[in-house]
C-alpha cells in the first residue's frame, strides 16, 4: 500500500495500518526508546536508567513496540537485547523531523494533539494506551441495557 498515491477514493479500511502504526509512535516515550535504539541495541534496565524511567514502563512501551514489529528481542543468557526491527524507520523519523521543520513545528499549536510539558498525550495514561477506551456515552449506554 503507498498512502501517497491512494486517491480520496481509496478505503479508509485500507489505511488502517498506517494509522495505527503512527498511533504506535505518537507516544513520546515510545520514540525516546527508538531514538535511544537507533544508536544500538540496549537492555531495559539501560533503557530505564538512560531514561530515568520504572522498569515497568519501560517494559510496557517495548511490548508495545514489540506488537507493531518496530522492535526485536534477542535473548542473551537471563537478559533480554533490544534492537530496531527495521532501519527504515529511521528515515520514516527523519522525515517527520523534516516536516517538523518545514512547518516551524504548526503541529505543537494543535490544542488537540500537542503534547504537554509532562510528554503524555492530553487525556491519555498508560493503561488507556495498551488497552481500548471506552467513551462516556457508550458507558452509559452499556449501563442502561
Amino acid at each position: 500500500m503507498s498512502m501517497v498515491s491512494e486517491t480520496a477514493s481509496g478505503s479508509r479500511q485500507e489505511l488502517a495500518p498506517a494509522a495505527t502504526m503512527f498511533r504506535g509512535l505518537s507516544d513520546t516515550t515510545r520514540l525516546a526508546i527508538l531514538q535511544r535504539l537507533a544508536g544500538g541495541e540496549a537492555r531495559v534496565v539501560d533503557l530505564t536508567s538512560a531514561m530515568s524511567l520504572a522498569q515497568s514502563t519501560v517494559s510496557a512501551h517495548l511490548a508495545c513496540l514489540r506488537d507493531c514489529n518496530l522492535v526485536t528481542a534477542r535473548p542473551e543468557g537471563r537478559q533480554m537485547f533490544y534492537s530496531l526491527a527495521h532501519p527504515e524507520l529511521l528515515d520514516l523519523l527523519a522525515s517527520a523531523e523534516t516536516l517538523l521543520e518545514a512547518t516551524d513545528n504548526a503541529v505543537a499549536l494543535c490544542p488537540k494533539y500537542s503534547v504537554p510539558a509532562d510528554g503524555e498525550m492530553p487525556g491519555e495514561d498508560v493503561q488507556s494506551k495498551t488497552r481500548p477506551a471506552r467513551s462516556a456515552a457508550r458507558r452509559r449506554a452499556a449501563r442502561q441495557v
